[in-house]
């Protein structure tokens, strides 16, 4: 086996998956290698101490990949990444070592490109190009003089023999990558591969590497370790100067306030008197940078109402708590199904519900509720302790210390959403990935609906707040109603006792103007018979209308006012791309996935899962792909054949983990701080 990459799994659970598939060339729903098919690699991810939901994923990859292991490390303390790299190591059968982390890529042909090298000659250390990408994805180049073990092959055997192992605690790897290079650049045996490898991925939420405190004074003991065990070697302080001037310099590292404290404790050569040239330049470019964003606040500030100035210098109210939801469109989703809870158990907390003037029709008779843009709405939004949105609230707002926001999403990911959306410019024209980002900021609770989601807002929404998996409160329904709630739903729909009932619930396109079904509804209701009825809900862009006449077996349900109601109605779900498909799991009824212009969307927008591939966890029941094959699949039955269940099943479990009635409970109890249910 020629390749051992050896991957730390620690903190890195929205970014795992993309390392994973940049080292295998698969996804983690891949079926398995060839059998006797000899791997030229292997990966190893060990866990390394905080638990997220990065160890399951790299479990699917080992599940399906025998050339994946997963190694349980156990604690290893605040900086685990080095004594994991070591067992990994120690475990590692390849004739070279890769020591790469979750949020590292390893480029296209690099694997090839390295066998191709080392064809050559066996080098100890192979040192390969590497660059890095910000969040915007934008790319720079690595920079080459300082040690990192991620753009270094060792050779296993060298590695061992030399006794070179990762240290404890900070910069753990400044003494195995100084001292191999050295010991292979005196024997001869220090190669370059100048091809780009591998590419690490700068994270906004930040990591060691990007906060600033005196934690990094932990370099200066690194190189004396150095120093130590090569026996002072001349060529140490070179490399010693030259990091440490760049921990130095970087903003990111040492706090302006600990500057001259790292010059004296670093003992480094000179003067600080010209490092104090640059920090006076570094100060000038911090104010301008902060007078440009004051200006900005300014300007925001005059716009907001002069009430909102004052208001923001009351005291908060410990009692009360702001909802929003769908940009103010009423009383829904999520935000309803945690208001509805508070009352129940936390009484002492007043709601009150952010709206829009033009959908103050859609408020039930007795619920509180402010105006967006009002008077009342500032000082709401000013004073409130509690806000919970699954959207945002318009007009903007700051802020303020002791204010907790609970952002609790309206759907499970099907396409890509927040980063992962910049690939995308022709449909995503006028977003401001600045604001989605500054609106992350606000965030202190995310709630989650499955690790899918977690994984995917913890990379797409980069900010620190705290993951709250609790399952979706709107779905608790789905666990509660009774066959006489459903029955007087349906009363309600006018549907006589006996019909089957098919919700139609196609979303939106990004690049389609209006409602446009590619389906005739009033024809497919007429091919099935008068057995059915066929529920017709359009996406909420486009208004309360799907823009059609009510035929004789079916309806126009786009203006009900819950969604909820209309699923616990039904008998069986017709959707393509919507995420009511991961809610409507939770009822275990027949899911018909209707997508005629799949390729399309997932070129124009871009998807996590593929529905159409018939893989358990992905393809949620039967599938059609033009009107006359779901004609088909529902009058031969296979819409609820022992095969569709099976898929239902599977995506269920993937997808409806944590809902089981109980979610709003637990997220009022965890929002409020109301102790343990």
């Amino acid at each position: 086996m020629l390749l051992s990459v050896v991957m730390p799994v620690h903190r890195v659970q929205g970014y795992l998956r993309a390392a994973l598939e940049s080292v295998t060339g698969r996804t983690a729903t891949d079926g398995p290698v060839a059998d006797g098919a000899p791997p030229g690699w292997e990966l190893i991810a060990v866990e390394a101490g905080t638990r997220d939901g990065g160890l399951d994923i790299a479990r699917e990859f080992a599940e399906r990949d025998p050339r994946v292991r997963v190694l349980p490390a156990g604690s290893l303390g605040e900086h685990p990444e080095g004594a994991a790299r070591n067992a990994g190591a120690a475990e590692a059968r390849g004739d070279y070592l890769l020591f790469l982390d979750g949020d590292d890529l390893l480029l296209p042909g690099a694997l090839a490109a390295v066998a191709g090298r080392l064809a050559e000659d066996r080098p100890d250390v192979l040192r390969l190009g590497h660059d890095l990408v910000d969040w915007w994805g934008v790319v720079r180049p690595g920079d080459g003089t300082l040690p990192a073990a991620r753009n270094q092959l060792f050779r296993r055997a060298f590695w061992a023999e030399r006794g070179l192992r990762f240290t404890d605690g900070p910069y753990d790897d400044v003494v195995p990558v100084h001292r191999a290079a050295l010991l292979a650049s005196d024997a001869g045996t220090l190669a370059v591969l100048d091809q780009v490898c591998v590419r690490h991925r700068l994270r906004r939420t930040g990591t060691f590497a990007t906060t600033p405190g005196r934690a990094h004074f932990a370099i200066i003991d690194a190189y004396a370790r150095l120093a130590a065990a090569t026996g002072d070697d001349p060529r140490v302080h070179a490399l010693r100067t030259a990091h440490l001037e760049a921990v130095l310099e970087d903003p990111g590292r040492i706090a302006p306030g600990d500057r001259s404290a790292f010059f004296r404790a670093a003992a480094l050569p000179g003067r600080y008197a010209s490092h104090r040239t640059r920090e006076t330049v570094r100060a000038q470019r911090t104010r301008a940078l902060t007078t440009l964003g004051a200006g900005r606040k300014a300007l925001r500030t005059r716009v907001m109402r002069a009430v909102y100035r004052t208001d923001r210098h009351r005291s908060l109210d410990p009692h009360l708590a702001v909802y929003g939801a769908y940009w103010n469109r009423g009383v829904a989703c999520n935000p309803a199904a945690v208001h509805a809870k508070a009352r129940e158990l936390a009484p002492h907390i007043r709601g009150v519900w952010a709206v829009s003037s033009r959908h103050l029709d859609r408020m039930p008779p007795g619920v509180p509720y402010v105006i967006e843009g009002s008077r009342a709405y500032w000082r709401a939004m000013a004073t409130a302790t509690y806000l919970v949105n699954n959207s945002s609230f318009p007009g903007g707002f700051t802020k303020r210390p002791g204010q907790v926001y609970l952002q609790t999403h309206h759907g499970t990911p099907l396409k890509t959403m927040g980063l992962d959306q910049l690939p995308y410019p022709a449909l995503t024209a006028g977003v401001s990935y600045e604001r989605i980002l500054v609106h992350a900021d606000q965030w202190d609770l995310s709630l989650t609906a499955n690790p899918h989601t977690t994984e995917v807002w913890d990379r797409v929404y980069p900010a620190r707040y705290e993951h709250l998996a609790a399952g979706y409160p709107r779905n608790d329904v789905y666990f509660t109603a009774t066959p006489e709630r459903t029955g007087k739903i349906r009363a309600e729909l006018g549907i006589a006792p006996g019909r089957t009932v098919l919700l139609y619930a196609p979303t939106h396109r990004d690049y389609r103007k209006g409602f446009v079904p590619h389906l005739d509804p009033d024809r497919l209701a007429r091919e099935l018979g008068e057995e059915y009825v066929l529920l017709v809900r359009a996406h909420y862009f486009y208004g309360r209308s799907a823009g059609r006449s009510a035929g004789e077996r079916t309806l126009d349900v786009t203006g009900h006012p819950s969604v909820e109601e209309l699923c616990l109605a039904s008998d069986a779900l017709i959707t393509d791309y919507s995420s009511l498909m991961f809610d409507y799991a939770c009822l275990d009824r027949p899911i018909i996935t209707y997508a005629p212009d799949w390729a399309a969307y997932r070129a124009a927008r871009g998807t996590y899962i593929d529905l159409l591939s018939g893989r358990p966890g992905d393809t949620p029941g039967a599938v059609a792909t033009t009107q006359d094959e779901l004609r088909e699949v529902l009058l031969t039955g296979a819409w609820r054949s022992p095969e569709a269940a099976v898929l239902r099943t599977a995506f269920r479990e993937r997808f409806c983990p944590y809902d089981d009635g109980h979610a709003a409970e637990r997220v009022v109890r965890r929002l409020f701080s109301l102790g343990p249910e």
